[in-house]
């Protein structure tokens, strides 16, 4: 029986966040981090799951398909899967329009398909950002799920139609039948081991002692004796743990033995399974 569910992914941007999201600042050193990614980290990344037998979902901007194809070949070829995280890598708030933002999830799902044959289920927002059409885009192309939002920690919900204007209440709305998967900035390499701007390094063993530390408080609550309604309503019975890394970060050293202690020590407790997150939904 499975107590916990750990879903590994990867945002693989390579060179995409420098050229499209101009926060980063674009230049050939900036590009060179993304390049490190592309033609070493993704490689480590994928020998450590391959080594470790686990699965993962690798969300996969198309720029970066068009870009580096034998990575992002790799990653189909060894039974991962490959989620749409944008063509461009823009985060969607950035679209002047509607129009804007549908032709670059369009232009995206063009090159998944390119790679895979197929069509993607899920989808990943750039920088983990919505816009006011963004939610009626995934349903326009028929995404089954998104793994982008907190409003849970360990638990899948539906995402909504919301509105939120500035003067009234806050509406929740209806669901629109997409599973949302959460995240955490917590649980992202990004921004703890990422130079960016002025924020300079964390003391990466914190790091991921406080990744293994989420995990077993997850797996804890599973083992409280509560009623099958007070499990369902905490959403901590079963849970879901996802990690979001890129192999531009997690892909340098020492890094990747790190996540290795860390996938070791999940998997050795009792009733813990890896799973692509379109197995989870």
């Amino acid at each position: 029986m499975t107590r916990a569910t750990v879903c590994l992914t990867v945002d693989f941007d390579a060179v995409s966040p420098w050229l499209h999201a101009g926060e980063f600042g674009d230049s050939p050193v900036q590009r060179s981090r993304g390049r490190f990614g592309a033609e070493v980290g993704a490689p480590r990344l994928l020998g450590l799951f391959d080594r470790l037998d686990v699965p993962s979902t690798w969300f996969i901007p198309g720029h970066t398909i068009d870009s580096f194809p034998e990575p992002c070949q790799r990653v189909v070829d060894e039974g991962h899967e490959v989620g749409h995280h944008g063509w461009s890598h823009t985060p969607p708030g950035e679209y002047e329009s509607r129009e804007a933002e549908r032709a670059d999830v369009a232009r995206g799902i063009e090159s998944i398909e390119d790679l895979t044959g197929s069509a993607p289920a899920g989808y990943r927002s750039p920088s983990w950002d919505f816009s006011p059409n963004t939610v009626s885009i995934l349903q326009e192309f028929g995404f089954e799920w998104s793994s982008s939002g907190m409003a849970r920690e360990f638990e899948p919900y539906e995402l909504r139609e919301e509105h939120a204007p500035v003067d009234d209440p806050y509406e929740l709305g209806d669901p629109v039948g997409i599973t949302e998967v959460p995240v955490s900035w917590q649980r992202d390499d990004y921004p703890a081991l990422a130079f960016s701007g002025n924020r300079a390094f964390s003391d990466e063993a914190a790091v991921f002692d406080h990744w293994r530390r989420q995990f077993d408080w997850m797996y804890e609550q599973c083992e409280e004796p509560r009623s099958s309604e007070s499990r369902t309503q905490s959403g901590e019975d079963g849970g879901i743990y996802v990690i979001t890394l890129h192999p531009q970060v997690s892909g340098r050293s020492p890094r990747p033995g790190m996540l290795r202690e860390l996938i070791e020590h999940m998997a050795a407790k009792p009733g813990v399974e890896f799973a692509r997150v379109s197995d989870v939904v």
